[in-house]
């Protein structure tokens, strides 16, 4: 029997589609199995020009849609405070709140929120990002983002996060009790329809019996270039079988690219350098032998998710969250972060061996669900 309370979760809508957009509509739908939900969407998150990828704003690439249980507004405008007043009106009969957190752009407005919640309803912050890595590289931005930071940590009532390693992070980071944070893992994306390999492969032209997959934005916190480094090292009976394929759109990390088209190997790689929509996603994870996940620091990884829930073999730094939600899955190589070697090792170990795994029990969004409704009845009484 579904609950009676209500519960308002804010985040980003698909206009200004990344992971977390995929997250707030797979989160909202879990919970509507189990409670009331209305989902509140920033509709102009921040001024088109400062999104890396604000080419692509508004672009249709999703076909992921929320439940019809749940009410959904896209309503909120970075610049335009009466959109705020508004978003409050919707919210101010929740018994719940949920704010997702992954940037500061968003900030202000969830400081209005908070400031104007009267009734102190309970108001708990989910952590996608400690900090934001776009965020440490102004000395203006990392001030003003300390300062709302602080200000709106201290107006929650609990925090979640989805590893003990994000909660000692948070906890010591941030001087927030350890006992108001409570883990909750990072359900699987398991909403995309896996397609047979060999047609999968032959659909995209890939003639390769071994295809690597990286994909996700290119950052350079992610490690491609050590994972392109890697894949030069590989014996030539595995390269010669072997096919390199980089599915993503270019951020930062204008370096890795730049190795690619430099590459003596450049013929076994290939790179699509834009943000693909859900379907050609199918279509690479259906493709692929194993996904590569090479990051030198991670609180978690939606793509991860996303690989386990086509039961893929998957490649991973041994770092922060990683460890934890692929620590629970059989199919996991771990290496250290930083290190070509050891990734070329396990490419040969993966190479040989080729299997297929099933996902974990607590990473459906059944289970998910549950320990947020726990959570939310505890936090309300």
């Amino acid at each position: 029997m579904r609950s009676k309370i209500k519960v308002v979760i804010i985040g980003p809508s698909t206009r200004f589609l990344s992971g977390l957009s995929y997250y707030t509509i797979r989160l909202s739908n879990a919970l509507a199995d189990v409670t009331e939900v209305e989902t509140l969407l920033f509709r102009k998150m921040l001024p088109r020009r400062l999104f890396p990828g604000w080419k692509r704003v508004g672009a249709e690439l999703t076909s992921q849609t929320f439940d019809s249980r749940v009410k959904v507004y896209e309503i909120l405008d970075w610049y335009n405070p009466l959109t705020w007043l508004s978003a409050f009106r919707r919210a101010k009969d929740a018994e719940v709140i949920i704010l997702q957190w992954w940037t500061s752009s968003v900030a202000h407005m969830y400081l209005v929120l908070e400031l104007l919640n009267f009734r102190r309803r309970p108001i708990v912050i989910e952590f996608h990002e400690v900090v934001d890595p776009l965020e440490g590289s102004l000395v203006p931005i990392r001030e003003y983002a300390k300062l709302m930071g602080r200000l709106i940590r201290q107006l929650a009532s609990w925090y979640v996060v989805h590893s003990d390693a994000d909660k000692e992070l948070i906890s010591m980071q941030y001087g927030i009790a350890r006992e108001r944070i409570t883990v909750i893992p990072h359900g699987m994306y398991d909403q995309y329809q896996k397609r047979e390999r060999t047609v999968a492969k032959a659909t995209l032209g890939l003639g390769e019996e071994f295809v690597i997959l990286f994909f996700g934005l290119l950052r350079p916190y992610k490690g491609l270039k050590y994972l392109i480094e890697a894949f030069e090292c590989l014996p030539e009976e595995v390269m010669m079988r072997s096919r390199l394929l980089i599915v993503g759109e270019t951020w930062e990390d204008k370096e890795s690219k730049k190795r690619v088209n430099g590459s003596a190997f450049s013929k076994k790689i290939t790179m699509v350098d834009r943000y693909v929509h859900d379907a050609e996603l199918s279509l690479y994870l259906s493709a692929a032998d194993v996904l590569v996940i090479p990051y030198v620091r991670a609180s978690q990884s939606g793509v991860a998710h996303i690989g386990m829930a086509f039961g893929l073999p998957i490649i991973a730094s041994e770092v922060g969250g990683l460890k934890e939600s692929l620590g629970k899955y059989d199919g996991t190589v771990f290496v250290q972060p930083g290190s070509a070697g050891a990734l070329t090792e396990a490419l040969i170990q993966v190479f040989a061996e080729r299997k297929e795994f099933m996902p974990p029990r607590e990473l459906r969004w059944t289970e998910i669900a549950q320990n947020w409704l726990n959570l939310i009845a505890s936090v309300k009484a």
